[in-house]
């Protein structure tokens, strides 16, 4: 394992920080448990519920959403808010798409007929898409629109700066994504409203896939 950067502490607020910490009870053995974003497994059995973890992972990313203005007002130092509120809003970003490829995984997962899907693919909504109509006969385009899938893969593409980039834009980020208001080399802003937007697309988007899932048992 190789770790190429320090983590960083983020201080929030007690009225802040409650909303965000996203807790479980397992339907199976009845453990609960607090996760900070989204934790799909049963620490107690291994139950997997991934239907109910996600729809929790989507609620908890808009109530942390929601208290950003709260970090804000709390944290005296302008600069020191305005990073922390930045740093809130792009792991609500990061947390929603993980939150989809986790649900998307374990749904695919429970039809055995389906053939064995490459570690990571619901990451990319190309490649996911393609799999899925394979597999069920549906690509996403059928549970969005033309337009609502276009931003979805923005925030995607947006989601892989931030994870591997530290936000900063690069040729292919231009060209995957059709993003041009940034050129190379800049940082991408992400705002609140855009992380909810991601949210109700991968919320729409999940509803569809679960419809096929059901129709081709």
């Amino acid at each position: 394992m190789k770790v190429s950067h320090k983590p960083s502490e983020i201080v929030v607020p007690l009225a802040a920080a409650e909303p965000m910490r996203l807790k479980i009870e397992c339907n199976e053995c009845h453990c609960r448990f607090a996760v900070i974003g989204s934790a799909f497994f049963c620490p107690g059995c291994g139950h997997n519920a991934a239907d109910r973890v996600f729809t929790q992972s989507v609620e908890t990313i808009r109530a942390t959403l929601a208290a950003v203005p709260i970090v804000r007002a709390s944290i005296a130092n302008l600069d020191a808010a305005e990073n922390t509120a930045r740093v809130l809003i792009e792991t609500g970003l990061q947390n929603a798409v993980m939150a989809f490829q986790r649900f998307a995984e374990a749904l695919y997962a429970t039809q055995s007929q389906t053939p064995k899907a490459r570690r990571n693919v619901f990451q990319n909504l190309l490649e996911g898409s393609a799999l899925w109509e394979a597999s069920f006969g549906h690509a996403y385009t059928a549970h969005l629109r033309e337009d609502e899938l276009s931003q979805l893969t923005r925030f995607f593409q947006q989601r892989h700066l931030l994870a591997h980039r530290e936000g900063v834009v690069d040729d292919d980020y231009i060209v995957k994504s059709g993003d041009t208001r940034y050129r190379t080399g800049q940082r991408i802003v992400i705002r609140e409203e855009a992380v909810m937007l991601c949210a109700e697309l991968i919320e729409k988007l999940s509803t569809g896939m679960k419809t096929d899932v059901r129709c081709a048992t």
